[in-house]
């Protein structure tokens, strides 16, 4: 077996050359981030946007789940590393949809169009604690300080979602779950109201460790919505194994489901 492809149901990933290889926090937001009610007017579908998409696995299993909805979509990949969205296209291009999946080389203040959904696992790794490789410090680390340099943090995704989201489109994070607080109020604070949170835990005795986080476009700035999100948690473990709820969710992508 190539230890270097990680192989899901539906398709494989090369996971290889990419500074961020497949990860469990990538595979939850690409299965549990909601995508029924996504509508678009444009002629290819739903127009999605992966950023930072590093082996490209949370565009794919967007794909997967889209085509198996009945949808059409065109989902764009980009990467500020160059490797890695080589290693991403190529991903795409021996998937079960390589005309719905595409890759550039591109930072995020360089992406240009219209989106229904962006979706990001971002880095968010502690600055001070930086790995000799300079790829994967770019990949895992970020400064978390606005627009400022070429990384990549939720504020600079906030910010970029504020002007590149369709009517009615969403914006879909994972972060960890202590930066809850400040992603809610950097969100308000920019037009971006939140829909659905949902809470992941390890273990039931522990409190969460990660969230993913989904918010909608105000229709004006002026005016808040105010709505209640609809709040969610997941156990992702139960009495020494995968719990039930975990397991449904990711029963279409891992072998073992």
């Amino acid at each position: 077996m190539d230890g270097s492809i990680f192989r899901f149901k539906h398709f494989q990933v090369r996971n290889e050359r990419s500074a961020m290889k497949v990860n469990t926090d990538g595979v939850l937001l690409g299965a549990a981030v909601g995508l029924e009610g996504l509508a678009t007017a444009a002629d290819d579908g739903i127009r999605v946007l992966d950023a930072g998409t590093g082996t490209g696995t949370i565009a794919l299993m967007i794909a997967q789940r889209l085509k198996a909805l009945g949808k059409e979509c065109h989902i764009l990949g980009i990467d500020i590393d160059a490797v890695s969205a080589e290693e991403a296209a190529a991903n795409f291009a021996e998937s079960p949809w390589p005309e719905a999946l595409s890759c550039r080389h591109l930072p995020l203040d360089k992406c240009e169009g219209e989106f229904e959904l962006i979706v990001s696992n971002p880095p968010y790794y502690d600055p001070t604690l930086q790995n000799p490789d300079e790829r994967k410090n770019t990949a895992r680390h970020c400064s978390d300080r606005g627009n400022e340099g070429p990384g990549m943090s939720f504020r600079n995704l906030v910010d970029f979602a504020s002007g590149h989201l369709s009517n009615g489109g969403r914006l879909a994070l994972i972060l960890p779950s202590d930066r809850e607080k400040d992603l809610l109020e950097y969100a308000d604070a920019n037009g971006l109201a939140p829909c659905r949170l949902l809470r992941i835990r390890t273990v039931e005795r522990k409190a969460p460790s990660r969230i993913v986080a989904e918010f909608m476009k105000e229709s004006s700035p002026d005016k808040k919505s105010g709505l209640p999100y609809k709040s969610e948690s997941l156990t992702i473990r139960e009495n020494g194994d995968f719990s039930r709820e975990y397991a449904l969710l990711m029963r279409d992508f891992y072998l073992w489901g």
